[in-house]
């Protein structure tokens, strides 16, 4: 995939707003373990930053994916993982089936705040039996006339504490895992929707995670998105554009490699600097190679997602290659730098935390390798 100028351009703009309005703060947000998503989500709606590839009748830009995963590569300068993560829960996440198959009165209810960055969005998925195994999540959204009532809690959402709204996975009917699902827009102010409490977690410090209660939280059935029953079908097509989103960060590895270069380079010791040792500039040699082989890899699957192939297999090696090679990438650089590597106040020791989650969320790991194992005919049949 080759970006334009127009697609620089883009970038080149979300680069100056991170570097005027996020990367000042991070500190201050990290320390405080939340950040205001409403004020930065109004500035960045205004900029069109978060309806990119969103339908222009509902306030987006109406471009492709490939502008969309422009500005998601220039989110890895921010410097923390906890705002991009929030950022991406809105645009790539929480968003993507409500744009496709949402009724236009849902759209203009849910989508369009989003995408001005009015309404916060959030995505109800897992709970805490159900992580990884999606089909096995117990929520449940019962019909009552025109209504459903919803019973269940789910966990680690994040925005959860701030969301407006919550894209929620719950079964509508009884049958089948994979089609007795539905996706609902429920909003946040709900009676009955419990924020249970916000979650501690050792890294992402800015992104806010929410434990949430559904007790007898009743909506109209017409803030089902789409088809009822089709929910796990629409989930999985979410999924594929949030673990492409979660690749699009890979130059955070290779920013982060080129810090360390900077730092061995002066740090001394036995009389000459710690870049002058050969297995330190061969292990940084081997790393930069693997990061630039994600992103060839990355680049690959949006360009053929943009030409309409089903990238499953290609999206799940993303996201399985990206997130191992960022955590290698983050270890070794915390080994070299050495004692100031183990302290909380460098950047690198930042890197190290939060991108330990990379293997776990949007699908852990295993996950990813069951997933192209069955794409490559080789899983087998229980």
């Amino acid at each position: 995939m080759q970006y334009t100028e127009e697609h620089i351009q883009m970038q080149d703009a979300m680069r100056k707003f991170i570097d005027s309005e996020i990367n000042p703060h991070v500190d201050e947000w990290e320390a405080a373990g939340i950040f205001p998503a409403h004020e930065l989500f109004r500035k960045m709606g205004k900029l069109g930053f978060l309806g990119v590839n969103k339908p222009t009748e509902f306030g987006g830009l109406g471009l492709d994916y490939s502008y969309a995963m422009a500005v998601a590569e220039t989110l890895s300068y921010i410097r923390c993982g906890g705002v991009p993560m929030a950022i991406g829960v809105q645009t790539d996440m929480a968003t993507p089936a409500l744009a496709r198959f949402g009724s236009d009165e849902l759209r203009q209810q849910f989508l369009a705040p989003s995408i001005s960055g009015e309404y916060v969005a959030c995505l109800g998925v897992s709970e805490v039996g159900a992580g990884s195994d999606v089909a096995s999540i117990k929520t449940t959204a019962r019909k009552d006339g025109d209504d459903y009532v919803i019973n269940g809690g789910k966990m680690w959402t994040t925005n959860g504490t701030q969301a407006d709204w919550i894209c929620l996975l719950a079964n509508t009917s009884e049958g089948s895992l994979h089609k007795n699902k539905s996706l609902i827009c429920v909003p946040m102010n709900t009676q009955g929707v419990q924020i249970a409490r916000k979650l501690k977690k050792a890294g992402m410090n800015s992104s806010d995670t929410a434990q949430i209660h559904f007790d007898d939280v009743r909506v109209p059935q017409r803030y089902r998105i789409g088809e009822e029953g089709m929910g796990f079908i629409y989930q999985m097509m979410q999924f594929q554009e949030e673990r492409l989103w979660a690749a699009a960060g890979w130059q955070k590895s290779k920013f982060l490699i080129q810090e360390t270069i900077d730092y061995l380079r002066e740090r001394k010791a036995f009389g000459k600097s710690l870049l002058d040792n050969q297995f330190i500039y061969f292990k940084l040699a081997e790393l930069q190679t693997e990061v630039e082989a994600v992103g060839a890899l990355f680049h690959k699957a949006v360009s053929l997602y943009l030409e309409g192939n089903d990238v499953t297999q290609l999206a799940s090696m993303c996201k399985l290659k990206a997130a191992r090679v960022a955590r290698e990438v983050g270890d070794w650089c915390v080994q070299f730098w050495g004692g100031m590597g183990y302290m909380e106040e460098t950047r690198v020791n930042r890197f190290w935390r939060d991108t330990r989650l990379s293997s776990i969320g949007g699908g852990a790991d295993e996950v990813m390798l069951g997933i192209i194992a069955k794409t490559m005919g080789i899983l087998p049949r229980s």
